[in-house]
């Protein structure tokens, strides 16, 4: 392959400020992939997902077609604000790329292309292909996740393109997700003089963090994490306010019903007199789990990498996907198809080059079987 045609192109997608709130830039990687697929000949379209998010993409070799043989998912958002590009642009030395989303996932979007740009016209003309590209999987696909469903239910079987692990792994399964902002109201006061009149949501909230985090099991990888607090006004003041985000992890979905049905009674009880607190849910991904469809379609991957010469291993990870969503409606579905890399979401994030041709063939190979 023209392995510097690849990276030339991937670093026109890294080189862009798209974090998922950054909207002009997510529409830029969009417009950016939608022509290099226009280019191949492919049918396009981009897809309006609200206001509150950029544009998705669609691609599909059959525009009439009712079902798909496969869908092929990759994401256009990163989670890196505005200005990284101008502190950190893609760089490389010999062995690595590096940059924000270089591996999560812009490189992916790229395996996909170029795995279709090279897959034998016999195949093109066989199967029925489409590919999703969304705008806010790293906020939980809260304004996407329906468009692509609407899509897996179409489809034979679903193959997510993000990066395969640091050990080349595969992904059969990954945690649910969900996550919630708690707001506590109190009663401010002057915290000298009269104390005994205010209602400290502070107070509640730390007493609020101890009952959370025994609703955590971690025999059944059960994980409840309270990251951000907002509060209070002035060390003088009884504090009447304040905010709070948490972040739930489970592998089981049933495990995730038990934690939301014991949240919501907690804080419908409240965890301080005076003190009112509500529970909003912010985004939710179903547990991705193996099913007997998705083992199936594990050793055809299997069956492709020994025929390419890459070595297929498989893993369970806590992070959620688009994988979560497509496999809880009982679609077969697959994750970690994309290059090797880590360091997710945060500077040290790369991309192993010694990957990106072999992930290319795996890929092709595997939707040839189809």
């Amino acid at each position: 392959m023209e392995l510097e045609k690849y990276i030339e192109e991937l670093r026109t997608l890294v080189d862009v400020d798209c974090g998922t709130q950054t909207h002009e830039g997510v529409a830029k990687v969009a417009a950016i992939m939608q022509t290099l697929w226009q280019q191949e000949g492919w049918h396009t379209e981009q897809v309006d997902l609200g206001s509150a998010v950029g544009p998705g993409v669609f691609v599909c070799n059959k525009p009439k077609a009712t079902e798909f043989d496969v869908l092929l998912v990759g994401h256009l958002d990163t989670v890196f604000p505005a200005g990284t590009v101008a502190e950190r642009p893609m760089s490389r030395d010999e062995e690595r790329l590096y940059g924000p989303g270089v591996s999560d996932m812009k490189s992916g979007l790229l395996n996909i292309l170029w795995a279709m740009r090279t897959l034998p016209a016999e195949h093109l003309a066989r199967l029925s292909i489409a590919v999703a590209m969304n705008p806010d999987e790293e906020t939980g696909s809260v304004h996407s996740h329906e468009w692509i469903g609407k899509l897996a239910k179409r489809a034979r079987c679903v193959l997510v393109c993000e990066a395969a692990r640091a050990d080349g792994s595969l992904v059969k399964a990954r945690k649910g997700m969900a996550g919630y902002k708690l707001t506590f109201a109190g009663v401010a006061a002057h915290a000298g003089n009269e104390p005994e009149k205010g209602r400290s949501a502070i107070t509640a909230f730390a007493n609020s963090v101890l009952a959370i985090n025994a609703l955590s099991n971690t025999d059944r990888g059960t994980t409840l994490n309270v990251g951000v607090v907002q509060g209070g006004s002035a060390a003088n003041v009884v504090p009447a306010a304040l905010s709070a985000e948490l972040d739930v992890r489970f592998w089981e979905n049933d495990e995730y019903d038990r934690v939301h049905q014991a949240l919501t009674t907690l804080c419908e009880k409240g965890f301080l007199e005076g003190v009112s607190t509500s529970l909003t849910r912010a985004n939710h991904k179903p547990a991705m789990a193996a099913s007997e469809e998705t083992q199936l379609l594990m050793r055809l991957v299997e069956l492709a990498g020994q025929e390419e010469g890459v070595k297929v291993t498989w893993q369970a990870v806590g992070g959620g996907s688009d994988a979560n969503h497509t496999a809880a409606l009982g679609i077969p579905t697959l994750d970690g198809l994309g290059p090797v890399g880590a360091g997710f979401h945060s500077p040290a994030e790369w991309l192993d080059i010694a990957s990106i041709e072999p992930r290319i063939r795996l890929l092709r190979r595997v939707v040839s079987m189809l």
